[in-house]
């Protein structure tokens, strides 16, 4: 199984999105767009990620990948069958023509484009035209008729299986209507099956990539399918493009040859024998100090969105600044999942406005799980974004035997918070409360509003919440924060739906374990003057970010040019403990870059497979992949094979 990029979702630069060259110089935001506009170009972009899903769903539920090509009428029909179409022979010999070959999955993407799937009412139409009297009913011997004697005509048997199925046929007549909806519902569950199944497979493969030294009898070992070789054709026949759609094929596949590529090797030391920086030096203990919490959120489809900080520096200053996993208390017995999760900090200068960003640099001085930058800055306004490569904050299935309980009724018939929802909802204060003094004030509360409903509160309101629940100095105390959730029970009487939506959406699953979270810490050190940092937004990662993490890359980085191809550049940069590779591409056309890590070793992807493909726009850059130990405690070994695809 093999993945597909074109700027897909994921957080802080892992997502695929492009920037442009000039980006490097100055991190621009880019122009507002009109709320209507970017809704729609956002719902268009939706629907086209939607299509390609099915049809790399439908594709793979025939063929073991998506640069494999279709070698027959048959394979054309069976795929063109899980996509929910029903292909007569005439259309399969529309696209299978005597100097046919084989297709690719560009072929077959364009074939569906073309090949809409009938609707209900097309289909009551066509048998009203049969049903003169408008009946809803055909006669079994008139629709044997029709059937046997004209267009594809059927067989004695096939009319049969037809008319002797129970739930649309009755006395002798077809009961089209029930047909047609037995039709849409069949067609409907063969399209989800099939996306299940690419569902699934993934969720298999994200774990690990490569060969294993010593794979463990707890590992799961998948066989990775190679691109097949170049089959030439006759007459490769041209597939006519969709209305409106001028695009060159944008699939990687089999009939397309990698003709320039480009190796890279990188071992690398277990984390017990590599020699780590010390960010936090005794001499710091003196300097001023800032400190903000913060978390990285993972949404449904796998994007991820942390807070956003403004730091304020009032005179030019030596700077230590670090980031890490955030140690909360936890009930005895139940795992930190989110410690090993990585963190780093990229640091922004404002310039004329928070709309003109220039990178400075970012955290990749290692001491076991921080990480720091050491370095000056000069007075004024600085934005830090954080960043997590997705490599161990990724969607996970986890089958829970048995929902922890979070509310019950005392002695005297009263609703009282369980001990355990009581525990996580001191781990989730602990959290929100960005500053650490204790209490929530009405912004960092509003943080979790955002987070858990979509709304703030206002100052009413929050006026209404000092009067009913504990609050110090105008900020909501852990007792009060207890009693406002234990409210929201009474509410429900009991019923525990609203409260496990609170939860779900801050990264707990439902054995109350935060699995989808990662909590971290971020610590401001200045020798000569006292810096403040504020939390300003809690968003996904922002195409500022995205250039940012190509930047530093490509400024840092080894640079290997594709063998043949000078316009493609492939930029590596490792650290102890991950290796990120972008790609660059200078010429004015798209191109296509399949990506093998099959020879890699202990490794561990943000891609999640061995072999995927990304599709770098003219004059852009963008990140390749992530790349971190499955296993820490080992040696790993990262060996990337980037070809460019024609």
């Amino acid at each position: 199984m093999e993945v597909w990029d074109r700027g897909g979702k994921g957080q802080c630069g892992s997502d695929g999105m492009a920037s442009s060259p000039e980006d490097n110089t100055s991190l621009s935001s880019e122009k507002v767009m009109h709320p209507e506009s970017s809704q729609a170009k956002k719902s268009q972009r939706a629907e086209e990620a939607a299509f390609y899903m099915n049809c790399r769903a439908a594709y793979l539920a025939v063929l073991k990948s998506s640069l494999e090509n279709i070698k027959s009428k048959e394979q054309l029909r069976l795929v063109l069958q899980q996509a929910g179409r029903n292909p007569s022979q005439k259309t399969v010999n529309k696209y299978w023509t005597s100097q046919t070959t084989t297709l690719n999955f560009d072929d077959f993407c364009t074939i569906l484009r073309e090949e809409k799937p009938a609707t209900k009412n097309e289909l009551l139409e066509a048998f009203g035209k049969i049903d003169k009297d408008k009946t809803g009913y055909i006669l079994h011997d008139e629709l044997y008729r029709i059937l046997t004697t004209r267009g594809e005509k059927m067989t004695e048997d096939e009319v049969n299986a037809i008319t002797e199925q129970a739930d649309f046929n009755c006395g002798g007549k077809l009961d089209y209507n029930k047909f047609c909806d037995l039709y849409m519902t069949t067609r409907e569950q063969c399209c989800k099956t099939a996306r299940e199944r690419l569902e699934l497979d993934s969720r298999l493969k994200q774990q690990q990539f490569g060969n294993q030294a010593e794979p463990s009898s707890e590992e799961i070992t998948l066989p990775v399918s190679k691109p097949s070789p170049r089959v030439s054709r006759k007459s490769d026949r041209k597939l006519p493009a969709a209305k409106g759609d001028s695009r060159t094929p944008s699939r990687p596949s089999s009939a397309q040859s990698c003709k320039a590529s480009i190796s890279t090797t990188i071992s690398m030391a277990a984390r017990s024998n590599r020699n780590t920086k010390l960010i936090e030096p005794d001499t710091m203990k003196e300097w001023h100090c800032a400190q903000s919490k913060g978390c990285f959120y993972l949404e449904e489809d796998g994007e991820i969105v942390s807070h956003k900080y403004r730091l304020h520096v009032p005179q030019r200053s030596t700077i230590c600044i670090t980031i890490k996993p955030l140690n909360i208390h936890q009930e005895e017995g139940i795992s930190c999942h989110w410690l090993s999760v990585d963190t780093a900090l990229y640091i922004l200068k404002e310039n004329e406005s928070q709309e003109n960003l220039q990178l400075v640099s970012f955290t990749e001085q290692q001491n076991q799980e921080v990480s720091g930058w050491k370095g000056e800055l000069g007075s004024g306004v600085y934005w830090l974004l954080p960043f997590t490569t997705g490599c161990r904050l990724k969607k996970v299935k986890t089958q829970i035997t048995e929902e922890a309980e979070l509310v019950y009724r005392d002695e005297d018939g009263e609703l009282a918070l369980t001990p355990e929802f009581r525990a996580a909802l001191l781990d989730i204060f602990e959290t929100i409360d960005l500053d650490g003094n204790g209490l929530l004030c009405l912004e960092e509360y509003n943080f979790f509003e955002l987070r858990t409903s979509g709304e703030k509160c206002d100052e009413e309101a929050w006026a209404v919440c000092k009067e009913n629940f504990d609050m110090r100095r105008n900020e909501l105390t852990r007792q009060g924060f207890m009693d406002l959730n234990l409210m929201e029970a009474n509410d429900r009487e009991g019923d525990p739906s609203d409260l496990w939506v609170t939860l779900l959406s801050l990264g707990y699953n439902k054995a109350l374990e935060m699995t989808e979270a990662c909590p971290f810490v971020i610590n401001i050190y200045a020798e000569k003057c006292k810096p403040r940092i504020k939390a300003m937004y809690l968003e996904a990662g922002s195409s500022q970010l995205n250039r940012a993490v190509c930047k530093s890359v490509v400024r840092k980085g080894e640079a290997k040019v594709l063998d043949g191809c000078e316009n493609v550049i492939v930029y590596t940069y490792s650290t102890g403990g991950r290796v990120t590779s972008v790609i660059e591409n200078k010429s004015e056309n798209k191109v296509i870059i399949h990506v093998n890590n099959e020879q890699s070793k202990n490794c561990l992807s943000n891609r999640g497979l061995t072999v995927f493909a990304v599709e770098v726009a003219p004059k852009s850059t963008m990140v390749s992949q992530h790349v971190m130990p499955l296993n820490e405690q080992k040696e790993w070994l990262y060996n990337c094979v980037h070809s460019l695809v024609r």
